[in-house]
């Protein structure tokens, strides 16, 4: 095995381990969601209103300790009305990590909102709360109660926490800076259902929290997201403005504002249903997935297989390698002879600050987002692995 490239030496390593051939994460599916599907046809209940809807919210809400909860059609929708509902406007900036998933950028600029790039921890891959705070100590002043980047003289109305992978940020040194800058904090959980940081679900920190129900995730809906807050007022606009803003009437189409067909239906979230009856048994198994592969390479001295951060419990969504030093040449080798092989891996998404449309926007140092992006790799990480 000596003789054999890093490339090689993983691809050997994962087929001796009987690791399955798979694409990046693969939904688990099982009688429940086929027989809960049936029923609804039956019933003829499968649009935008009904109890499985309704049951579906219950319960992320009790599994979460949410007091409220607003199901969508995706993370992407939650993200924008949740900027829309704080009241993020034309050139007001949004602070978020630059190693990304691109929904955060998406959507500021759908508000006509300015994008703000800041530094991550190596610790958690989610944003770095020290260099945060030094950060906006050098940048930014607070006139009349609001926080001003002396630079763009724009004002700063909040931040976006990504629990990158389903690993929990340092959330309440984070969620500290927000209050004392006073800037919202919003939680992208997209990744991180069944995630918990001292015992506390992710999501719920911050004024509101967004989840993702994409196909891909631990649980699925086929396509949906959901919002998270404390805040009856919050849920209540976001709810009113995810249905087109129609005012209720038996028959009646009024509307009184500009709104959004971000609506869910019935049909979604009765297979959200049967996919939270098994969440248990879902992070068992990753957990599990996680322990194999950190025991597979653990005798390689080049990587690590990164593990859930201090003080937090992790859904390990997606299983990652982190290569010990930085090289876009051989992360490239890897993922392409892994995936030609039949293994789904993949890189961490490009850079926010790095997309075409997206590099005139403000940014601090991002050296360690750079040096991590020639370092992860994603590995197979479905649940029946």
């Amino acid at each position: 095995m000596k003789s054999l490239d890093l490339d090689n030496k993983i691809l050997l390593t994962l087929k001796k381990n009987k690791i399955k051939k798979s694409s990046i994460h693969e939904p688990f599916f099982s009688n429940i969601e086929i027989k809960n599907i049936k029923g609804l046809i039956k019933k003829n209940s499968l649009g935008s209103f009904g109890k499985d809807l309704e049951n579906f919210k219950i319960k992320l809400s009790k599994y979460t300790n949410s007091k409220y909860v607003v199901v969508l059609n995706s993370g992407t929708s939650a993200l924008h009305l949740a900027l829309k509902t704080i009241g993020i406007k034309k050139n007001d900036e949004v602070l978020m990590p630059s190693l990304n998933y691109i929904a955060s950028a998406n959507t500021t600029l759908y508000c006509g909102a300015v994008p703000h790039f800041v530094e991550i921890s190596g610790k958690t891959l989610g944003v770095d709360p020290n260099k945060l705070e030094l950060y906006l100590s050098k940048i930014t002043k607070i006139k009349n109660n609001t926080l001003v980047n002396k630079i763009t003289k724009r004002k700063i109305k909040a931040l976006i926490c990504l629990h990158t992978f389903g690993h929990s940020s340092e959330i309440l040194s984070i969620k500290k800076i927000c209050k004392k800058y006073k800037i919202y904090l919003i939680e992208d959980a997209a990744e991180a259902l069944g995630s918990y940081y001292k015992n506390r679900h992710l999501g719920t920190f911050g004024e509101i929290g967004i989840l993702s129900f994409n196909v891909n995730k631990i649980v699925t809906t086929i396509g949906g997201g959901a919002v998270l807050t404390s805040s009856k007022k919050i849920a209540d606009k976001i709810f009113k403005l995810s249905n087109i803003s129609k005012k209720p009437h038996p028959y009646k189409f009024v509307y009184d504002d500009l709104g959004y067909n971000y609506k869910t239906t019935n049909l979604n979230c009765t297979i959200g249903l049967a996919q939270l009856s098994k969440i248990n048994q879902f992070l068992r198994r990753k957990r599990k997935l996680y322990f194999k592969y950190k025991k597979m390479f653990s005798k390689f001295d080049s990587l690590e297989i990164f593990s859930e951060p201090k003080f937090s419990r992790s859904n390990y969504w997606l299983q990652t390698m982190i290569l010990k030093r930085p090289s876009l040449k051989l992360l490239n080798k890897i993922l392409k002879t892994l995936n030609e092989n039949g293994y789904g891996a993949r890189p961490v998404w490009q850079l926010l600050h790095n997309v075409n449309y997206l590099k005139k926007y403000p940014k601090t140092n991002l050296k360690v987002t750079e040096n991590f992006s020639k370092r992860i790799i994603n590995l197979p990480s479905s649940s029946f692995l």
